[in-house]
């Protein structure tokens, strides 16, 4: 077998012999069956590197070659950088780096956008061949360049220390590859600054619910002051009321600044929601604190819900468990007090809110609404509404229990 270079027949020694040269067909249609495998890939893929060192193993196996790199361009210092490849060894793979000017192949590439085909590199006269090169014995290079939106992300690569001759059908082959990967990281980029700017805005949310948990606390604080301050006892139990609603409001805007880190690290987190079960837990918690003598349970199942949603619910919750506790266990009938119970639970229809005691039950005419004689009975049948949802008294042996069955989205407005 013979080798013809410069039209001068010379018998190649068993270290330079060619590359088997495949029939034609077979070859090409084995590479465009091997870009498919990795377009498949490219479309799913979301790490550049897995990326990067797959096509570079998939581009050699289409071209028979020994060698190929992923190189990216180091714009500050103007040098490729071998990202991915196959045949280097572990020293060269994210370490080794080659000139990115005119003079080097794939500098050439990079710079002006057009494949670079050097099938003689001992020969080249356009071009110098790279120390890296030339340390492993390379014959022969192509280069095409990598590019998106963002302008050039770098050059793929194929080498061979045997003489042969790439073509231009190789070309499109690599720029196939190309072209994916360029692709592809464009649209990882794209979903990078898409996450970046999400946990920003997340970011600003969790600070402005911090800040208004603040501010809210401030003028709990205030009717706090100004209740005792009152002699009137209806105004004292007026003021301590509304302090009691604005610590409701202000125990969301607690939980969406501390829940935000947990919902973050665990992948489930959306800015402006929040665990209903912690939520209510506290709520409850915050209201025992204030009536020693009662007895206050709360049980919840997890169930991330909007803010929207949670500041009419901790609010219906905190008029519920509050009027319990003013007139189930009055102290004539039941001197040691009572239990109250707090359920929420998630069910097809939508969330199911249960506040129930086991008390003197309600009195004769009770209503719930607009028609209520209880400011506490109209603010539940408002914010019932606000829900898009319905509140029952489901009939009991003894006591009483609020049922709230609320759909998990919001009505339409209006």
């Amino acid at each position: 077998m013979t080798q013809h270079t410069d039209q001068t027949e010379v018998e190649p020694s068993p270290e330079t012999r060619p590359a088997p040269a495949p029939p034609d067909l077979d070859y090409r249609l084995r590479q465009q069956a091997i870009l498919s495998e990795f377009g498949v890939e490219a479309l799913r893929g979301t790490d550049v590197d897995h990326l990067l060192q797959r096509a570079a193993e998939l581009c050699a196996q289409g071209m028979g070659a020994e060698f190929c790199k992923a190189l990216e361009y180091q714009r500050g210092a103007d040098t490729l950088l071998v990202r991915a490849g196959v045949g280097w060894g572990p020293d060269v793979i994210g370490k080794a780096r080659i000139g990115a000017d005119l003079a080097s192949p794939a500098g050439f590439a990079l710079k002006t956008g057009r494949p670079v085909i050097s099938n003689h590199l001992a020969d080249e006269t356009r071009f110098r061949t790279p120390q890296l090169m030339a340390e492993h014995g390379i014959r022969r290079a192509i280069n095409v360049l990598i590019e998106n939106r963002d302008g050039a992300f770098g050059v793929l690569e194929v080498d061979d220390t045997r003489e042969g001759m790439f073509a231009e059908a190789d070309i499109a082959f690599m720029q196939g590859f190309a072209n994916l990967l360029g692709g592809a990281i464009e649209r990882q980029r794209t979903e990078s600054l898409l996450r970046a700017a999400l946990a920003r805005q997340d970011l600003l949310a969790r600070e402005m619910s911090h800040r208004v948990k603040n501010s809210l606390a401030i003028v709990a604080s205030l009717l706090a002051l100004q209740a005792r301050a009152a002699e009137d006892p209806a105004v004292q139990t007026a003021l301590a009321d509304a302090r009691s609603r604005v610590e409701a409001i202000a125990g969301v805007h607690d939980q969406l600044w501390r829940q935000g880190d947990k919902a973050e690290g665990e992948g489930e987190g959306v800015p402006g929601e929040l665990d209903l079960a912690p939520f209510l837990e506290k709520l409850v918690a915050n209201l025992a604190s204030g009536v020693p003598g009662q007895r206050l349970a709360c049980a919840a199942c997890p169930q991330r819900i909007s803010a929207d949603r949670a500041i009419p619910i901790g609010l219906l919750v905190n008029e519920l468990v509050t009027n319990a506790l003013k007139y189930a266990y009055p102290p004539e009938t039941h001197p040691a007090g009572g239990e109250i119970r707090v359920r929420a639970e998630r069910r097809p229809e939508g969330l199911v809110v249960e506040v129930a005691d086991d008390g003197i039950g309600l009195p004769a005419g009770f209503e719930i609404g607009r028609n209520s004689r209880s400011l506490g009975m109209r603010v539940v049948g408002s914010l019932t509404r606000q829900l898009g949802g319905s509140l029952t008294i489901p009939a009991r042996e003894k006591g009483t229990c609020f049922r709230l069955e609320v759909p998990l989205e919001m009505p339409p407005a209006g």
